[in-house]
């Protein structure tokens, strides 16, 4: 009969941290699974010892068969459900396949020795993950506890915020929580740029309570955003932007393109509102790249911005679920093609168009690809002062085309 794999959280003090009866149960399993360091801490163990160095696929693969006729014991570092592989072996082997203990988790630690509660801290990690994207997921937190590595350490971690202006913030770093060398304390980001740190930290950031209220909510004011000059304008207006925006039915983990950015304003909000997927704002002006790159780091919004002529560039991004065309330097019909053919399953193309000629070609090249079309006309008034009384002045009218695959909306309901 088939036994459980016992999945063992362990602290920095190995087993002396544990209670008698899981000792136990380590010293008398067959198999002894885990990292270096979790091994490391049991060296009179006699049985066999499987190293984990990443192709847990395989690993699964090898427990599944082990626990066949095996005590199969796996060491992990404190919770293991918390971005550890008890999860993951339980989605292989099966929820009956395993029996899971846990110790505090490194962030239990981490607050506990900050004397501070966590039940309302935002959860992160850059451990094996890259640091992009993190700007506008944690912005406006007001605490983020962030799982570290060797390459994304709390001074790496510190430069990415200072170059997103996230001042507002202060670093508390624990280090070998639960060990015999374990150290913590409060750090200034500028500080913490420059400080080193032994391998096993966590970074915890707390707002300052004189911290400035965050940004909230989107639509951005136009004059918000860095804008090419003397040409001044050159940018998708408020009220047009908003209305794109709800054309795109943006998941919080979405890919999006957008091409012809220009300021970045849409690219920006789109990163605002996925603040899990990837944004890739394309332009072909080498003046707006400026602009492009003032406004990512104002509104901490770390998008992808490509210099190039769409479709140029395009290949090597990942397949879309939202397409916003603002401007397509004539070659619109084409480019249609190309995102219509890269856009995943219910994904939206929005085509914003100040000229009949390029709602015609938007329409035509849509419905060729045997896309729906909905089209908006936005004409839009701003309230103007005049002496004390007041007029409104008419902006240029904008055509916000939408095309979406025919299947994902009745055509009747339009």
């Amino acid at each position: 009969m088939a036994r459980k794999v016992n999945i063992i959280g362990i602290g920095d003090d190995g087993g002396a941290g544990l209670p008698p009866a899981i000792v136990r149960r380590i010293g008398e399993a067959d198999v002894l699974v885990g990292g270096e360091r979790q091994l490391a801490f049991f060296p009179e163990f006699a049985g066999r010892r499987i190293v984990l160095k990443g192709g847990l696929s395989r690993t699964a693969e090898e427990l599944a068969d082990l626990r066949q006729e095996s005590d199969v014991v796996v060491l992990a570092s404190g919770d293991p459900l918390f971005f550890g592989i008890a999860g993951y072996l339980a989605n292989k082997l099966g929820r009956d396949a395993v029996e899971i203990h846990s110790q505090p988790s490194s962030v239990q630690l981490a607050f506990a020795r900050m004397g501070d509660s966590w039940q309302d801290a935002a959860l992160e990690s850059v451990h094996g993950r890259p640091l992009k994207g993190l700007a506008q997921r944690i912005d406006g937190r007001a605490k983020v506890a962030i799982l570290t590595d060797e390459e994304n350490d709390p001074a790496a971690i510190a430069r990415y915020l200072l170059a997103f202006g996230m001042t507002e913030y202060d670093a508390f770093v624990a280090e070998n929580l639960g060990g015999a060398e374990e150290r913590y304390g409060f750090w200034r980001l500028e500080e913490l740029a420059e400080a080193r740190f032994a391998p096993l930290n966590l970074v915890i950031l707390r707002r300052k309570p004189d911290a400035p209220e965050p940004r909230r909510g989107f639509g951005f004011e136009d004059e918000e955003f860095h804008q090419r000059k003397p040409e001044k304008g050159l940018i998708t207006k408020k009220e047009v932007r908003v209305l794109s925006l709800s054309e795109l039915r943006l998941k919080p983990d979405s890919v999006v393109w957008d091409i012809g950015a220009g300021s970045g304003s849409v690219a920006v909000e789109c990163a605002r509102l996925a603040p899990l997927g990837q944004v890739f704002a394309i332009e072909k002006n080498a003046g707006d790249m400026d602009n492009i790159e003032q406004n990512r780091r104002k509104f901490r919004t770390d998008f992808t911005a490509i210099h190039a002529k769409a479709p140029d560039g395009l290949e090597g991004m990942p397949d879309p679920d939202a397409v916003f065309i603002g401007g397509s330097g004539g070659e619109l019909q084409e480019l249609i093609r190309l995102c219509c053919g890269r856009l995943r399953e219910d994904g939206r193309i929005v085509v914003n168009a100040a000229t009949i000629e390029t709602l015609h070609a938007a329409q035509q090249a849509l419905l060729a690809q045997a896309f729906a079309v909905r089209i908006s006309l936005v004409q839009v008034a701003r309230s103007k002062p005049i002496l004390d009384m007041t007029r409104f002045e008419g902006l240029n009218p904008v055509y916000v085309i939408t095309g979406f695959r025919a299947k994902d909306e009745l055509l009747g309901e339009e």
